[in-house]
């Protein structure tokens, strides 16, 4: 009986395994994540999603159509707790070259940052920017960061129900600063089979002292609206995330994304004839 059992523990986690590597493979190609000769920086938290984001990376590389590097960054924040052994012994084992970057982000936002007030944002933007301004100075191409579908739904919904905007996190972009082209490879990874691979792999998992037992409250209400449709309604958080690269400029109301104003071929003319361009100049 356990023979059995064992046998089909093993084959769901093969499938597992394999779905999660299809679709990372099928995110890098059609957003061109991964270019011949990159060298891609992988930023590496200790947490479920960057553990299995470098996991799978590692995997696709020996049998990617282009040559690619990859190197493990990972940013030593100071924390209470923090054991600056588990990432480097880890690392070692798979033959990752790796970087630990060190940075008392931790005294600064336990500064700034009120008691019992969120320390996310902050603390995000401060990590953001050691990482970003490594990548540039030190030659990567690509940064791969381990944001994953239902990161990429809850942050459309936060910035439509605190934002009044329509927009959530590309699977690529270029940073703000101008310097780094981020890249999301789990893109199209659901965060359960995300979970469940990372504990089938056995991950080091680092916890998260400062934030990590704080997470931003209002992404913690998105996510539970989220797992609430989920139940009654499987598949819904999918189609939701298919809608975000299946957008109709025309049925919205954004004149910069369509020219409604051009539509008709009299548009622009019955609307100075109504006073609505203003009239017109005279000298």
């Amino acid at each position: 009986m356990n023979a059995v059992i064992d046998r089909k523990q093993s084959y769901e986690a093969g499938k597992l395994a394999k779905r999660l590597r299809h679709q990372v493979g099928q995110a890098i190609a059609d957003f061109n994540m991964i270019e011949d000769g990159d060298r891609v920086m992988v930023c590496l938290s200790g947490g479920k999603d960057s553990y299995t984001l470098l996991d799978i990376l590692r995997k696709l590389q020996a049998k990617a159509p282009v040559r690619f590097e990859l190197v493990a960054v990972h940013l030593d924040q100071k924390q209470p707790g923090y054991d600056p052994e588990t990432l480097p012994n880890y690392l070692r084992g798979t033959g990752v070259p790796f970087e630990i970057l060190e940075q008392d982000t931790y005294s600064v936002v336990k500064r700034v940052i009120p008691e019992g007030k969120t320390m996310c944002s902050l603390c995000s933007r401060l990590r953001r920017g050691s990482l970003y301004t490594y990548a540039a100075e030190n030659g990567f191409t690509k940064i791969a960061l381990g944001h994953h579908r239902d990161d990429i739904v809850e942050t459309m919904f936060l910035n439509l129900f605190h934002q009044a905007t329509l927009k959530a996190m590309p699977p690529k972009l270029r940073s703000d600063d101008g310097r780094n082209v981020l890249i999301r490879p789990l893109a199209y990874c659901a965060e359960a089979d995300i979970a469940e691979y990372a504990a089938q792999q056995g991950f080091p998992i680092m916890p998260c002292n400062l934030c990590g037992s704080q997470e931003n409250l209002q992404r913690k209400t998105i996510k539970a609206m989220l797992l609430e449709w989920e139940k009654k309604f499987p598949g819904r958080t999918e189609t939701i995330f298919r809608a975000i690269g299946n957008v109709a400029p025309s049925q919205l109301a954004d004149r910069s994304l369509f020219d409604f104003a051009g539509l008709g071929a009299r548009a622009a003319e019955r609307a100075d004839a109504h006073g609505w361009l203003g009239g017109s100049d005279s000298t």
